[in-house]
């Protein structure tokens, strides 16, 4: 499965961007995009790859981790294969490169936000967002 993200950039602090996922498939063995669970990771400089928010296969479920709850909105598109992630009231703090990856959802949702190095198989190369105080 091939992710391509877009959407970041430069935004002064408590403005908007809207992130976008656009998942196909590499070979016809790849499942298809919409059986995947698609979640949102931030790698700020210096700090770890973690979740911000995922969605379910179905869009059913979704988590958010609590620094971006209440600002941030997660959204799929099956029939254009798309993610969104809707961020507003951006701060400094949520400055950094975002990826967005692709796993089975297995099980239940924030599990698999959680633990990305074993429930995500596939990971684009990410979009830099850099919040300005």
């Amino acid at each position: 499965l091939r992710l391509v993200e877009s959407g970041g950039g430069l935004v002064q602090s408590g403005g908007s961007l809207r992130l976008s996922c656009v998942a196909s498939r590499l070979t016809p063995d790849d499942y298809d995009p919409g059986d995947y669970a698609i979640g949102w990771f931030r790698q700020a400089p210096g700090s770890d790859r973690h979740g911000i928010s995922c969605i379910s296969s179905t869009a059913k479920t979704t988590y958010y981790s609590d620094s971006v709850k209440g600002r941030f909105a997660i959204s799929r598109d099956n029939a254009n294969n798309a993610v969104y992630l809707q961020m507003n009231n951006l701060d400094s703090e949520d400055t950094g490169v975002y990826y967005c990856a692709a796993g089975i959802d297995y099980a239940n949702i924030q599990n698999l936000c959680l633990n990305p190095s074993v429930s995500m198989d596939y990971w684009g190369n990410g979009t830099q967002v850099t919040v300005s105080s």
